[in-house]
């Protein structure tokens, strides 16, 4: 029966114990709250927050929800109560991390994220759906949304739509090309014959001029008669 008792005792110990650290667990869980300071306006869900000092606060939620409280500097005014949803990354940090959309002309940057330093996850928040789609085509990402007709009394109970990426349209079918038959070469122009004249070729023989005809030959021939007898007598003188 004694043992019986020490048993039950240690049973209700070791419940109370486990209670205690459910309790701790769940009061450090709640219990985040990190100070920001911007120096320029800053957009969170519904509105645009000044440059200037708040507390950011994970506040206890019955629903189990992301419920975020943002307060002025001293904790007296709450500014606004945003709803979230987790956002996990693979590294932790020992400072708070603090994301933000990519700014839109002259708009002020829309706040995404916070991360209490040292957790993996953080709370991403959610804006209404009109605005959660502008932001999501500025930032090629999705962002989470809740229905526009929310209001602040009721942001904390509104139902929350991650809003996907939408796929890439397909490219368009190109129409079949029928084959064209490739044109005929064109024949290369006829080179211009050189019809220039040769120029005329010089006779270069030399016509001997017909000589005018003398008197007849018997003359000659006496004189040639002549000649032979004086040489006859010559020869005959020289004989003697």
């Amino acid at each position: 029966m004694k043992n019986l008792k020490t048993i039950l005792f240690a049973f209700v110990i070791a419940l109370f114990c486990a209670a205690t650290v459910t309790s701790a667990s769940a009061q450090g869980l709640y219990n985040k709250k990190t100070k920001m300071t911007f120096s320029e306006p800053v957009e969170i869900p519904g509105q645009i927050l000044p440059a200037g000092t708040y507390w950011f606060k994970l506040v206890d939620s019955d629903s189990n929800r992301n419920i975020v409280r943002i307060t002025n500097e001293d904790e007296s005014q709450v500014i606004a109560t945003v709803i979230a949803i987790n956002n996990y990354k693979l590294h932790t940090s020992g400072n708070t991390v603090v994301r933000f959309s990519e700014k839109e002309g002259d708009q002020p940057p829309a706040l995404k994220a916070w991360f209490y330093p040292g957790d993996n996850y953080g709370q991403e928040f959610a804006y209404p759906k009109h605005r959660a789609s502008e932001l999501q085509a500025a930032m090629s990402e999705p962002v989470p949304s809740y229905p526009d007709a929310t209001t602040p009394d009721t942001v904390t109970t509104a139902p929350i739509t991650p809003i996907e990426t939408p796929a890439p349209p397909p490219e368009p079918t190109p129409a079949p090309v029928e084959a064209t038959p490739a044109p005929e070469p064109t024949p290369a122009p006829a080179t211009a014959t050189d019809t220039a004249t040769p120029p005329a070729t010089t006779d270069t023989t030399t016509t001997t001029p017909d000589m005018p005809k003398t008197g007849s030959a018997i003359p000659l021939v006496a004189l040639l008669g002549l000649a032979s007898l004086g040489v006859a007598a010559g020869m005959k003188r020289a004989a003697n």
